[in-house]
Order: C-alpha cells, then structure tokens, then sequence
C-alpha cells in the first residue's frame, strides 16, 4: 500500500489581486521562482513554496461549484519562524514597512517564545516567531520543532 509522504511542499494562497500580491512579497525580499509572473507566482521559502494563484482559478479547481471566498482572514496562519528572539521585532518592522498590516505586536508568549502577527495586502495572516526548540538545516528548512537540545535551555536572544 502506498504511503502518503509526510511532508509539506507547496502552500498556494488564493490571490485576489496577484500583481499587487506579488509586489508585497518582492517587497520583502523575497526571491521568486523561476516562471512567475502575474499569472502565477511563487516564492521558495525554506524547503516549501508559497505560491500565489487567482483565487478565482484556484476556486474552481480545489472547490468546484463554490462560492468565491469572501474578503479576510479565512482562519488559517502562515509562519515564519526567526533564529533569534529579537529577529521577531526586526521582521516585524520590516514587513509593515514593506506594506503588511500589523495585526499584533512582538510580544513574549506563555508558550515561551516570541511572535507578533502581521496580515498581508489580502488579509491572510502570518505569525513572525521565535521558537526555542525550532531547528533550521543550513537551507532555512525547519528540521526540528518541540523537542529540547541537549545542554541547557537557551537564553533569551539565542
């Protein structure tokens, strides 16, 4: 019997507006993939990529006979998750001033890491976060999540 791998590869966003859209994302720095333009886009993040398709297109291939989603946050957050606890305020300053609404400021979270939330041009949500336990390859992919290092808990800033 074939086993579905476990993996993540590509999370497409349903633009309602692509070229505007895109602009932000190339607002951040972000490097698009090969192909891209205003009729698709997409941005290799870390092992994953983030593509951007009319909404419309996108409806009526993974939804056929529904309605267009509606405007706003459609309950689902994207992450970026930082190497350090303070790289959570730079990112977050720099993509409000790329264009992103700030939805919540960095704060400590009882969770025991930092994060703020920020909504791109269409409202779809990203969580700006450091994370003790995150590990990254040398490539950004995240590798390990949730399970202590050996040695001791890093400091705050680590």
């Amino acid at each position: 019997m074939f086993r579905l791998p476990s993996r993540l590869t590509v999370l497409t966003l349903g633009a309602r507006d692509l070229p505007s859209l895109r602009r932000f994302y190339r607002g951040l720095g972000w490097e698009e993939a090969p192909g891209s333009d205003d009729g698709w886009c997409g941005f290799l993040l870390g092992g994953v990529l983030l593509a951007l398709f009319p909404v419309d297109d996108l409806t009526a291939e993974a939804a056929p006979g529904s309605p267009r989603p509606a405007p706003g946050w459609s309950g689902v957050t994207l992450a970026c998750n930082l190497d350090r606890r303070e790289d959570v305020d730079a990112a977050f300053r720099a993509a409000v001033a790329a264009g992103a609404e700030a939805v919540a400021e960095p704060a400590d979270r009882e969770w025991g890491g930092r994060s703020a939330y920020i909504a791109d041009p269409e409202g779809n949500r990203w969580e700006l976060a450091w994370a003790r336990t995150a590990r990254f390859d040398a490539r950004g992919a995240l590798v390990g999540f949730g399970e202590e290092q050996d040695g001791p808990p890093a400091a705050p800033g680590d």
